[in-house]
């Protein structure tokens, strides 16, 4: 390392200062002493902060021009609202409280959930605050990323909000389930707001936090917009995304397209497919290429959560309803990843919450158990057909599509049963011996190949008591004399 030019001239009392980086060596102990900012290192002098530079009265100083803060666990910080989804959202960090200086990048951004705005029950975050709202908020956590809450102090929330119609600042006024309006133009909203909402930074004990309405359930007014989703906010928050001034877009949650305002275009009868059953790492290109040989989708998506994992299910619309029967019909059952996905018309009477039930085909139906996890239908089907006519094999899964170790085999002939247990039951496969028993009937009743009205475990017993019958042998008595 050099020394900096121009600063190894003991006869000036005081140096010009310069611009210095920690590490930079800005002397040598020969021409001055190591004062504030530097330190002393084999016969030189390194400056240990950024800053200005100089010396007098024979020592080197470095003094800071920025200060840098780090956020730890209980800091009060001054944010910005920069960006909402439905259930979490951003805010940029301004300043925290009591600490001067400037931030780190990784400590710019607070993240927060919309759990942590107000103690009431909010649908989303965009219900409580606004992008360009600033707010005080508390830090709980700073690792991996910062997280912040508005909801445990009542200093905590939104200290300041403009109207975004008209951008005059709001204040508070409680009216109905709104908090906040605009004297010029009207608006009214509703706002998480702090104790000192309109006067500052400053922590002041004005009581704003008390229009909240903490623990109150909503009026019909705001039940009734919640209701709608975010097609329906779309009018009550769409100011908040404006391009400039005036022109304005539709209030988009993540995962929505762009085109239409931000809203899908409803479909045509019998257009949109529901699509359940998806496994976790099925996405949106996924499913567009799994249904995309039946011809071209207006629509397709596959709906995530605040993790980004998919929700299980997803949505899939094609231009005629001709394509869409034809998709639902070939792909209702298909396996995707080990696991059987369910097709069908997304406006059915079935789409709310009621599950349509697989069509159990006619014949003989057997619970095999004890089955290894690498055994496939395949498996089962050459494993059946030597002793009967296979109609349909279900090995079943779990939600991520592996399998629990059962299945259930329908076979055509129904009288087959005692047969088929007899020759399979105990057979060896890939490495384990299975067992098949008759399948039961929900509700405890049998589904048998007999008229006898027994059960198949009281079949078998009847069927191992007369095999250790025939094992025993026969006991000989004396002849009494």
């Amino acid at each position: 390392m050099r020394p900096i030019p121009g600063h190894n001239c003991l006869g000036m009392m005081k140096m010009t200062a310069s611009l210095v980086t920690p590490g930079m060596q800005v002397s040598t102990t020969s021409d001055c002493e190591a004062g504030e900012g530097t330190i002393e290192v084999d016969g030189r002098i390194l400056a240990t902060a950024v800053g200005n530079f100089i010396i007098a009265d024979g020592i080197a100083t470095v003094t800071a021009v920025k200060q840098v803060c780090t956020p730890e666990v209980g800091d009060t910080v001054i944010c910005r609202v920069e960006k909402l989804n439905e259930k979490n959202g951003e805010a940029m960090i301004l300043c925290i409280e009591g600490k001067p200086g400037s931030l780190l990048p990784e400590h710019l951004y607070g993240h927060f959930h919309v759990t942590g705005l107000v103690d009431r029950y909010m649908h989303q975050t965009a219900d409580a605050v606004r992008r360009r709202d600033v707010c005080r908020a508390l830090v709980k956590e700073v690792s991996p990323v910062v997280r912040i809450d508005f909801r445990e102090r009542n200093d905590c929330g939104v200290l300041h909000a403009i109207c975004p119609s008209c951008g005059d600042t709001l204040v508070a006024d409680l009216q109905g389930d709104w908090n906040v309006n605009c004297q010029s133009c009207n608006y009214r909203s509703f706002r998480a707001l702090a104790d000192n909402f309109a006067a500052g930074f400053a922590q002041l004990d004005q009581g704003a936090s008390a229009l909240n309405n903490s623990g109150k359930r909503w009026g019909s007014e705001a039940e009734s917009l919640f209701a709608k989703g975010p097609s329906g906010r779309a009018t009550f928050i769409a100011e908040d995304f404006r391009e400039d001034g005036r022109d304005r877009e539709y209030f988009r949650f993540e995962g929505q397209q762009s085109g239409g305002g931000g809203r899908r275009e409803k479909a045509k009868p019998g257009c949109k497919l529901f699509v359940g059953g998806l496994p976790r790492e099925i996405g949106t290109d996924e499913l567009r290429d799994l249904f995309s040989k039946f011809g071209e989708m207006s629509d397709c998506f596959v709906p995530t959560d605040d993790g980004g994992a998919n929700r299980g299910f997803g949505f899939v619309t094609f231009g005629d309803k001709a394509t869409a029967d034809a998709a639902a019909k070939e792909l209702d059952g298909h396996r995707i990843n080990g696991r059987r996905i369910g097709v069908r018309d997304a406006d059915s009477d079935n789409k709310k919450g009621k599950r349509e039930k697989r069509k159990e085909p006619a014949g003989l139906k057997f619970y095999v158990g004890n089955l290894p996890f690498k055994a496939d239908d395949d498996t089962l089907k050459n494993l059946f057909k030597q002793h009967a006519t296979v109609v349909d094999v279900n090995i079943i899964t779990d939600n991520g599509g592996r399998p629990k170790g059962f299945a259930f085999i329908t076979v055509k002939e129904m009288d087959k049963g005692d047969e088929i247990i007899k020759q399979l039951n105990g057979t060896e496969v890939l490495g384990r011996k299975i067992r098949v028993d008759l399948s039961q009937k929900k509700g405890g009743d049998k589904k048998g190949g007999n008229n006898s009205g027994k059960t198949s475990r009281e079949l078998r017993a009847m069927r191992e008591e007369e095999e250790d019958a025939k094992k025993r042998k026969p006991r000989h008595r004396s002849k009494k004399d």
